[in-house]
């Protein structure tokens, strides 16, 4: 990924180069990556469910994979959502599964109220203070994450699980 990156950006390679490297990455994380670590961590104790997704109208789903990838690392349950998914999947599938967390995920600009959206639908159902509600991707920042009243923001997938670590007070 990194290499096709700098030839990218050196002009020396194509945006489907870029989508065609991305596509391997996530097929590594997804099989061999995760089967790798479910192996190691059989009788550790989850450290909470987190429900993950990329916000209706907006495809890109590398970062939200690398964040539920690192947050599954350390004991965290993930249900990825995938993506282009509604502010109201987020809600039902989060109360079907009990979930910690909710993470959303915008890249797009245009897409970044939907995360606003999704804070908006668990205050509606009187059930917002039962979540941690965590936003990412480009434009978000955690001013953003303030104003629409969600529990935070991480700029990067470190960072995420850090975050969803301090959220529910675990180790």
């Amino acid at each position: 990924m990194r290499r096709v990156g700098e030839k990218f950006e050196r002009g020396e390679a194509f945006l489907t180069d870029l989508v065609s490297a991305a596509t391997a990455a996530k097929e590594a994380v997804d099989t061999i990556l995760r089967l790798a670590m479910e192996k190691s961590r059989k009788t550790q104790q989850s450290l909470g469910k987190v429900v993950l997704g990329t916000v209706s109208g907006d495809i890109h789903d590398i970062g939200k994979n690398i964040v539920g990838a690192m947050l599954f690392a350390p004991g965290f349950e993930v249900i990825d959502l995938g993506s282009d998914v509604p502010a109201e999947t987020f809600l039902t599938s989060s109360t079907k599964v009990q979930a910690d967390i909710v993470g959303s995920s915008a890249l797009l600009s245009t897409t970044l109220p939907v995360q606003r959206e999704i804070v908006n639908e668990f205050v509606k159902r009187k059930i917002r203070d039962q979540y941690r509600l965590l936003v990412g991707g480009a434009p978000a920042t955690e001013k953003w994450a303030r104003d629409i009243g969600a529990d935070g923001y991480a700029p990067n997938a470190l960072d995420a699980v850090k975050l969803a670590k301090r959220v529910l007070c675990v180790s």
